[in-house]
């Protein structure tokens, strides 16, 4: 097994997550990547193309490199859009501090025992994002203001809530149900899952997302979108080239069901939600990554991320099995009836 695969075993949920349970034995922390800067692209380098003529842009490609970089930009960047060299070399260092603590066979002795797998388990950056915030337009790095009718929406619980609202599992975000994380979040760096296998074909490009399992199949073709009365969580999607980018343009969403943050949290999106994504292949291992989203329901203006997507030796998409790992519904649920029965029994007893 290379040593650029990623650990992918045992993915669970102990807490408010839903696990893709992978079905592979436990890797050690040897499978984690070494931190290491991407190789300068071969002088004069050409776009590729496929056998039809279109640019290829083929492979799996993974958003790692920007985990942790917040959707919107903190405060102490100011207007910055870039880290510094320093900053950048300083996060390097970090990554490389990160990467021999995985490899330690125990925790420290003080170490505050969890509920959760070990750190190494998940995914690591290879490489500082230099990036302050995935937002990249408007230029301060925030999503605009929500319109007040978008203020007073309900929002499903997510993975961070510990102490979460339980009535029914219409409380939880359809990420959290194994359902959908939508477009834009299933493809925002998170804690793993985060792979992008492109496939081409003649007059179409599919996409298979790792994590909830999302497969998009888009035509280029130039046919006009479905019927409004046909919706789904992940749009209908129609792509075409300009150059050497894909640009794929997707309408037709549920309304109410995921918002455009991490895993499709944050506030539900509207029927009347347009993404217009940008899919340019900048290196061999490289692509450049943008989204525009544009809901006029929900925010007060559009607004646009980017981020790099890479391609990583040995790295690869495994099966997502959500709904089998996924035991953060069952003890939620039944956690939660168990108190309102505690509660009951007490107040049956104070009588």
């Amino acid at each position: 097994m290379s040593s650029e695969i990623r650990t992918r075993s045992l993915r669970f949920a102990v807490m408010l997550m839903p696990a893709g349970l992978a079905l592979l034995t436990a890797t050690s922390a040897l499978a984690q990547p070494v931190p290491h800067p991407l190789p300068p692209p071969p002088q004069n380098w050409v776009q590729t193309k496929t056998p039809w003529g279109d640019p290829d842009i083929q492979g799996t490609w993974t958003s790692d490199d920007c985990i942790g970089t917040q959707m919107n930009r903190p405060a102490n960047f100011g207007d910055r859009p870039y880290l510094t060299e320093q900053e950048i070399a300083d996060r390097m260092k970090r990554l490389e501090q990160q990467h021999e603590g995985d490899l330690k066979d125990t925790v420290d002795a003080n170490q505050r025992v969890g509920t959760g797998p070990p750190g190494n388990w998940g995914e690591r950056a290879r490489r500082p994002c230099r990036q302050t915030s995935l937002v990249v337009d408007p230029p301060n790095g925030h999503t605009p203001d929500l319109l007040p009718e978008a203020k007073s929406r309900p929002v499903p619980e997510g993975a961070g809530n510990n102490n979460p609202k339980a009535d029914s599992w219409e409380d939880f975000s359809w990420y959290i149900r194994c359902i959908s994380r939508g477009v834009t979040g299933s493809i925002l760096p998170v804690i793993y899952g985060n792979g992008q296998q492109i496939i081409q074909g003649p007059g179409y490009v599919t996409i298979l997302q790792e994590m909830v399992h999302e497969a998009r199949v888009i035509p280029l073709d130039g046919r006009p979108h479905a019927s409004s009365e046909v919706r789904s969580y992940m749009g209908d999607a129609r792509g075409h080239w300009e150059g050497n980018t894909l640009v794929v343009e997707t309408t037709n969403f549920l309304g109410g069901r995921t918002g455009i943050g991490l895993n499709g949290g944050g506030t539900p999106t509207t029927e009347a939600l347009k993404l217009t994504e940008r899919f340019t292949r900048t290196s061999p291992d490289e692509m450049k990554y943008e989204v525009t989203v544009d809901d006029p329901q929900t925010y007060t203006r559009p607004f646009k991320m980017a981020f790099p997507l890479t391609q990583e030796a040995g790295y690869q998409n495994f099966e997502y099995a959500c709904h089998e790992g996924n035991y953060a519904m069952f003890d939620s649920l039944s956690g939660a009836r168990a108190k309102e029965k505690a509660a009951a029994a007490k107040a049956a007893a104070q009588k």
